[in-house]
């Protein structure tokens, strides 16, 4: 069988592995321990699943495949944060981050290749959107992340950010699946309370969220609390106003009595006035969130900059005085390609 006519075995659920096993007269508990070696064990290839039989690796390798991200190219921040490009099976890029704060290691991953959304301040915004990831691709992140956590920190990941490239509630059904695979007791067993999913705000897969009932975070990336401001730097603003999001968000704090962030790039002269500061506290306040105050990752191809330090610390003040939960989140990576989508984009580009 051509390699293109044969189908990855990671997007058979263990049912259909047992249906398989049945039809090539294997016993049952075998496709228990296949599923245990790709998604408890991380395995990357047949040969490494020993306690199957060499006969049935073969018949699986000639049936199936297994082709797990790889990684393209990996940078290291004096900080400590690891940035990786990685290659999927069709030759396309993606990227994760690595990043470590104290007793924590943070992994950032991507749920598409390139973004539809074109937020004027990111750098995956010059990427076109070209596919959605599968949840194994996403799933694959986390284990590579988690080796350079291990590798450059001696440390697992403690937890993991749906942050990275692309819009994780345009590839709903993709990222839940991932979710699944690396919360559960057969997978990799991480607590979905250490996994958080930003969105830019589409507000119907917010109200999907809680309607499942959804144990993980979940952060709103904001950037702008005024519909005429959000709609310059974000254009998903056009096709989901504020006024809509909030509702949704409210609605899934209703079902899931989960509390939620507000992400906010400061942007110089942008966003950072005392009005924004003070239109941001009185959503800040009407939902009852934290607010992550992030300092900006200039990128060459865009002609935003970050906000002073004065600037970005009058606007934290301002949201403590008024009550508002609030941190500043430091930029990391400076040295490296650190804004999100730089690194998958300069990878392409040199090809």
């Amino acid at each position: 069988m051509n390699k293109q006519d044969r189908r990855d075995i990671r997007s058979l659920s263990l049912q259909e592995i047992e249906a398989v096993f049945e039809q090539w007269g294997e016993a049952r508990f075998r496709a228990q321990q296949l599923h245990e070696w790709l998604w408890k064990k991380s395995a990357i290839s047949f040969s490494q699943m020993t306690n199957l039989s060499l006969p049935l690796r073969e018949k699986l390798r000639e049936q199936f495949s297994l082709e797990a991200v790889q990684l393209r190219n990996v940078q290291q921040s004096a900080d400590g944060t690891v940035k990786i490009a990685m290659e999927l099976r069709d030759g396309r890029l993606i990227e994760g981050v690595m990043i470590p704060d104290g007793d924590r290691s943070t992994a950032c991953v991507s749920s598409q290749v390139g973004c539809s959304l074109s937020c004027s301040f990111c750098a995956t915004g010059l990427l076109k959107r070209e596919r959605n990831l599968d949840a194994a691709e996403i799933y694959d992140q986390v284990v590579l992340l988690n080796e350079a956590a291990l590798r450059h920190h001696g440390k697992p990941l403690t937890n993991i950010v749906y942050m990275g490239m692309g819009e994780p509630l345009l590839n709903y059904d993709q990222v839940m699946e991932s979710i699944q695979r690396i919360t559960s007791a057969d997978g990799l067993n991480i607590s979905p309370r250490r996994i958080t999913l930003s969105t830019s705000g589409v507000a119907r897969g917010i109200r999907r969220l809680a309607d499942e009932q959804v144990r993980f975070n979940l952060a709103l990336s904001l950037h702008a609390a005024d519909n005429r401001k959000r709609n310059e730097i974000m254009d998903i603003n056009r096709s989901n106003p504020i006024e809509e999001v909030i509702e949704s968000l409210r609605y899934f704090r209703e079902k899931t009595r989960q509390k939620i962030t507000f992400e906010y790039v400061l942007l110089d002269r942008v966003n950072d006035h005392p009005e924004d500061a003070e239109q941001l506290a009185a959503l800040a306040l009407d939902l009852d969130v934290f607010v992550n105050l992030i300092e900006f990752n200039p990128v060459e191809e865009l002609p935003y900059k970050r906000t002073s330090s004065v600037r970005r610390d009058a606007f934290a003040e301002y949201l403590r005085k008024r009550g508002v939960e609030v941190r500043i989140r430091r930029s990391r990576g400076k040295d490296i390609d650190a804004a999100c989508g730089q690194l998958a984009n300069r990878e392409e580009n040199s090809r």
